[in-house]
């Protein structure tokens, strides 16, 4: 148990020193690195512990988005809360529209529910730029940072610190779900739901229990993206955001808790890096995810496993 604390606080503190390290460029990208890790594990939630793959994601994080937006936006630009809370109005919009879409999708499972996950998310990306008072049409809708607590949030710097702060809490109170008796019956219901049901559990609301907690978090994660774009737009909705989620997971290993902060992480620098070399970044991106599900279906992470066992093996 030490053991991985100690190298949770060795990677936090990596992460805390970053900023005096890195140009202006790559703190950008590491801060698109914490969101899509946050939105990566938050998604793992409900695939990879309770089983349902959703290809609709970009919901949650959309509304998350929107939702903060319009909460800077209030009291004539002062902010609906101070800025470092903000994220607390993604979380509440996610978990809003998870309790009401998780409610509907659980309904069925497997390909009928990803079906039902993306068609709400296209449903979303459809109609916003028509709605243009929610949504602000096209061209989206953009706020501005207000000083709060002695900061002016003006610089990278700042925006970084914010990011990684609600990132390491969120994943914190993630973490904390999957040791709790709601956690525990969420892998369970991935294992076996007719189990679950035959002992008197109540299926359906264990799912949307499950989703909606997906959502929430998936929330944070559009929150602290307009925080730092201040914008959103109904780009956040494309069938793209929610298939680079899945790629960012499952690259990494939805079996483990880190293993999509893991892939989350290289993908996000991947494209940040292979952008500046290639137009075509995405297309080895494509066949990076093909090769890994091919030969590392347990994803990255499985990496560290057949690792120990090598050893276990070797000193045997």
């Amino acid at each position: 148990m030490r053991t991985p604390l100690l190298a949770c606080a060795a990677g936090l503190a990596l992460l805390a020193a970053l900023p005096a390290v890195l140009p202006a460029g790559l703190l950008i990208a590491s801060i698109q690195m914490l969101i899509a890790a946050l939105f990566a594990s938050a998604y793992s939630l409900l695939s990879g512990r309770a089983g349902m793959l959703s290809f609709g994601h970009a919901a949650y994080f959309g509304v998350g988005a929107f939702g903060t937006v319009h909460a800077m936006n209030a009291f004539g630009g002062t902010g609906l809360l101070p800025t470092p809370l903000l994220p607390l109005v993604g979380a509440f919009v996610g978990l809003a529209v998870g309790i009401v879409a998780g409610w509907f999708a659980t309904k069925r499972g497997g390909t009928a529910f990803a079906m039902i996950t993306l068609a709400i998310a296209e449903l979303l990306h459809s109609l916003a730029p028509q709605l243009k008072g929610l949504f602000g049409g096209e061209s989206g809708i953009s706020a501005m940072r207000a000083p709060a607590w002695g900061l002016t949030f003006g610089s990278t710097m700042q925006v970084y610190y914010l990011v990684l702060a609600w990132v390491a809490v969120s994943l914190a109170l993630l973490y904390w779900h999957t040791l709790t008796p709601a956690g525990r019956l969420t892998l369970a219901l991935r294992e076996n739901s007719h189990r679950l049901r035959f002992l008197g559990y109540n299926v359906h609301g264990l799912g949307v229990s499950a989703f909606a907690i997906s959502a929430m978090f998936s929330g944070v994660a559009g929150s602290l993206q307009a925080l730092n774009n201040e914008a959103a737009n109904y780009a956040v909705f494309d069938a793209g955001v929610s298939a680079a989620v899945v790629l960012n997971s499952y690259i990494g290993g939805v079996g483990s808790f880190l293993g999509p902060v893991v892939g989350a992480a290289l993908m996000t620098l991947f494209g940040y890096a292979m952008s500046d070399v290639t137009q075509s970044w995405m297309l080895y991106q494509g066949v990076l995810f093909v090769l890994v599900m091919m030969f590392l279906p347990t994803g990255l992470s499985g990496l560290y496993g057949m690792g120990v066992r090598l050893v276990k093996r070797l000193r045997s």
